[in-house]
């Protein structure tokens, strides 16, 4: 773990409400994990790890509340303060076909685990307009499938009724994800039925970070420092 201040060396655009920035910073971190991103006068707030490389690491942002607008306002040169990473990531040395999901903005906790694996992946959206980092993830992933909730693109459907239609045809052995909750919990039920292991990234405000502030808890657990991974 180590603190310091970045760079800003690019900001992409993922969509309309969504930006990537890559800074660089040399810490070693593990697909699934998660920084805490200061900005200046604002807040610090957790946000996941959406690139790992050696030598550039990148977040990629919805703008929802004060922090990310804030951070939507930053551009390349701006400097952010970064402490981490932090957290369980996934766990991708089990043997066997993996399914990578990813929902929303949730999809950016997943790319570092579907670019270390090539693995089979789903990204869901509502719409064609939210769907995000799917060119990133079509370079790594073997077999990338779409699917928005109104069909504007791809799967007309949700991203747990198109897991189990991929897994009606062919054999997986874990399914790791990342989106919202309600996404979670039926893609949970689903491997349960189906015998399929899965890893879930739960997101949660966090103040700290270490597991000492406990505003992340749910019931025993605490998700900065247990998870954000938990299977």
């Amino acid at each position: 773990m180590s603190e310091c201040v970045v760079r800003i060396e690019k900001v992409i655009d993922e969509a309309y409400d969504t930006k990537t920035f890559v800074f660089e910073w040399d810490a070693e971190a593990r697909p699934g994990q998660f920084v805490m991103v200061w900005i200046p006068g604002v807040d610090e707030i957790p946000m996941s790890l959406s690139g790992i490389g050696d030598r550039c690491k990148s977040i990629t942002v919805k703008a929802v509340g004060e922090a990310t607008k804030a951070l939507h306002r930053l551009s390349a040169g701006d400097r952010l303060r970064i402490r981490g990473p932090y957290g369980n990531g996934f766990d991708l040395s089990s043997p066997g076909e993996k399914l990578i999901i990813g929902g929303g903005v949730g999809t950016a906790a997943v790319m570092p685990a579907i670019a270390a694996t090539g693995a089979d992946a789903i990204i869901a959206a509502r719409t064609d307009k939210d769907i995000i980092l799917d060119d990133l993830a079509g370079r790594f992933s073997r077999n990338l499938r779409i699917a928005t909730d109104d069909g504007s693109r791809g799967f007309h459907g949700n991203a747990v009724q198109l897991m189990r239609e991929m897994a009606s045809v062919k054999h997986y052995d874990c399914v790791l994800a990342c989106g919202p909750e309600v996404m979670l919990y039926f893609t949970y039920k689903a491997c349960q039925e189906l015998r399929i292991g899965c890893q879930l990234s739960l997101e949660r405000y966090m103040k700290c970070g270490a597991g000492v502030c406990g505003c992340c808890v749910i019931d025993d657990m605490r998700v900065c420092k247990d998870g954000p991974v938990f299977d």
